[in-house]
């Protein structure tokens, strides 16, 4: 048996059959450069940053959210945004997107597309008033009216637009998160030129039957011209329940973080997000496509466990993925 983690092919999937209703195929976007980088306590030198993210690249992820165009003073990790994305060398099949909180920061995105691909941006705002507060200092209505100016500036540019959700499965501060009000806002999200609508279970605070309801609700309310997202979290054990509970109402669609990295710094003991090693090392168990050469992409974990300094958190990192040839057969 090869060792935790070998770096040689990967294995190839189950052949039991995948299970009635769960899609063929499923696109990643690979958030780690940008939420993973942002949480974690370290500043990441761009060099390395360049290094790891030219690697995600070419392990087969479909979309890679490079950056955000945020103030220095507040977000330090990313002052280094123009820097990176005029260095990394990204395949054009590799969508490369960008995190936009304000019309300041498509300014900063706009001017940098003479020297630099931007092929999508994602804005932001959380469905809980408190916690939009104390992310942003800002109340809903205002991230939303903010979001909406950002959305024109920039299909009027051309790039595609995603509206992220956070706390869309319950608040730290407020608890229960209405799903109607979710929904509202997805549904001005998506007014606005969101193409695609991502909810955050920014917290962990996610279990499998309400992820199930409310996809199944919003497919409902948002129609089938949207796409619909999940972007979940490690912190209490349930991101990949999560992912199948989504999987079984047809979304298609995740964002997770190699490493495990990043993640929302607010609940006490929080793991980060979901590991992509450990995202697609099940869907590939399931015989769902997802395009991604596993070992690649345990090999970037690998190498930000190096930089770092310091054991990172997914599973599939820690015990390598499933090597049926070498089975050990069940215990006594």
């Amino acid at each position: 048996m090869k060792p935790p983690g070998d770096a040689g092919p990967s294995p190839s999937p189950s052949t039991a059959p995948r299970g009635t209703g769960l899609p063929a195929s499923v696109s990643i976007r690979e958030v780690g450069p940008r939420d993973g980088f942002q949480n974690e306590p370290e500043r990441i030198p761009t060099a390395q940053k360049v290094e790891l993210i030219d690697a995600l690249a070419r392990t087969g992820l479909p979309r890679i959210e490079v950056t955000a165009f945020v103030r220095a003073e507040v977000i330090p990790q990313l002052a280094d945004a123009e820097e990176v994305l005029t260095a990394v060398t990204i395949p054009a099949d590799v969508s490369v997107s960008v995190l936009i909180p304000n019309e300041r920061g498509l300014e900063r995105a706009l001017a940098l597309r003479e020297r630099a691909r931007i092929d999508e941006v994602n804005v932001f705002l959380s469905a809980s008033e408190t916690h939009n507060r104390r992310n942003v200092n800002r109340s809903v209505d205002e991230s939303l009216a903010g979001a909406r100016a950002v959305l024109a500036g920039a299909r009027e540019a051309g790039l595609r637009c995603e509206g992220v959700v956070s706390t869309a499965f319950g608040c730290p501060y407020e608890g229960h998160v209405a799903p109607e009000r979710v929904l509202e806002i997805a549904a001005a999200l998506h007014d606005a030129g969101a193409e695609e609508i991502a909810f955050g279970d920014t917290t962990g605070m996610a279990n499998p039957a309400q992820v199930e309801g409310f996809f199944r609700t919003a497919r409902e309310r948002l129609g089938q011209q949207v796409e619909l997202t999940g972007h979940f979290h490690n912190t209490r054990g349930a991101a990949l329940a999560n992912v199948l509970s989504a999987l079984h109402v047809g979304v298609a669609s995740f964002e997770s973080s190699f490493g495990e990295l990043g993640g929302c710094p607010v609940p006490p003991g929080s793991t980060g997000n979901l590991a992509s090693e450990d995202l697609v090392s099940m869907l590939h168990e399931m015989n769902i496509h997802t395009g991604v050469d596993l070992a690649a992409l345990l090999a970037c974990s690998r190498r930000a466990q190096e930089i770092l300094g310091r054991p990172l958190g997914s599973h599939t990192l820690v015990a390598g993925p499933v090597d049926w040839s070498g089975s050990p057969g069940l215990a006594a």
